[in-house]
């Protein structure tokens, strides 16, 4: 698309275009936000274990991972559209700015306002967090605060975004994946330990499901549009045995460290996600065509967040 194609699309909206309060929550994609909550969960209760939890902490924290979620989604429904990615071939659900129910300059207001809001909940979050403690980790934590801000809105917008160039499960993987967990650990307790890696690359990895589960779905639109993904680059056949990798290595990564942490049979609760895992492998291994995985999304998202809340009440009890 062109520079000039991208101003006209991003100009003042005429009266009608500001979009419904409907249209705004199918922007946020609400569907997805179990996700965002499992990062914060998980995080959250390695600190329980560790006696460190406060409740600011994790209201914050919550907040912030929520509102960056958000961001995210309206990014890619805004960036897709002006980059010219968004075509009749797309099997996802309805796009709010391709669809006209939100203009694109009406999207871009919202998703500075939320930009705003989301740095605002970060700044207090790490204010309370690295509280008597080396200024450096303030500063640390500022910086990936910003640079996770930076990652959801570049995933598809502007002139080269890595949501194109493959690079979209990485950065999942860092920022609702290490930084998500083992940032929130660390707001609570101002500590590290190294065994944090494995439950916070198993949340990663479920992250990286949920990405991949929507690249499958739109593997021949992406493909058509020039969107190189991950799937697009690999093919649906290896993308497939990708997703088995991430959820089998999503469980592996914190059944080893249960194992070295273990004190209670209450601890193995977080397997009972299992099930929605294998709904949803069963599926990417038999589907026929790209519309039969849209249900596959929630699906991921729903086991992360079961697996989260299995993992807090396993270290509760």
């Amino acid at each position: 698309m062109t520079n000039k194609r991208q101003k006209e699309l991003t100009k003042s909206p005429p009266s009608g275009d500001l979009g419904g309060l409907n249209s705004w929550i199918s922007a946020f994609r609400l569907k997805t936000l179990p996700l965002a909550l499992s990062n914060t969960l998980v995080g959250s209760a390695l600190a329980v274990k560790d006696g460190g939890f406060r409740w600011s902490v994790f209201v914050l924290a919550a907040l912030t991972t929520v509102l960056l979620q958000i961001l995210s989604n309206m990014a890619n429904d805004y960036g897709d559209f002006v980059n010219g990615k968004d075509t009749a071939e797309r099997l996802g659900p309805k796009r709010m700015v391709q669809s006209g129910e939100i203009s694109a300059s009406t999207m871009l207001k919202g998703m500075i306002l939320v930009g705003v809001l989301c740095a605002i909940t970060g700044v207090w979050l790490i204010w309370i967090g690295t509280q008597g403690i080396d200024i450096t980790n303030m500063l640390i934590f500022g910086v990936l605060g910003l640079a996770a801000i930076a990652a959801a809105i570049k995933y598809t917008v502007g002139k080269n975004p890595y949501g194109y160039r493959g690079l979209g499960d990485l950065f999942v993987f860092i920022f609702f994946g290490l930084v998500g967990v083992i940032g929130t650990y660390f707001m609570h307790t101002q500590s590290f330990r190294w065994d944090l890696l494995l439950p916070a690359s198993s949340i990663g990895f479920l992250s990286m499901g949920v990405l991949n589960m929507n690249n499958m779905r739109d593997y021949e639109a992406d493909k058509n549009a020039g969107k190189r993904t991950i799937v697009v680059a690999m093919g649906e056949h290896n993308a497939a045995f990708y997703h088995l990798f991430l959820i089998a290595g999503a469980i592996l990564l914190t059944f080893i460290f249960t194992l070295l942490n273990y004190h209670s049979p209450w601890q193995w609760l977080f397997l009972l996600c299992s099930p929605l895992l294998v709904l949803n492998l069963k599926k990417v291994f038999t589907y026929k065509n790209g519309l039969e995985l849209y249900p596959e999304l929630p699906r991921v998202s729903m086991a992360a967040l079961v697996f989260a809340l299995m993992f807090l009440l396993g270290v509760i009890l």
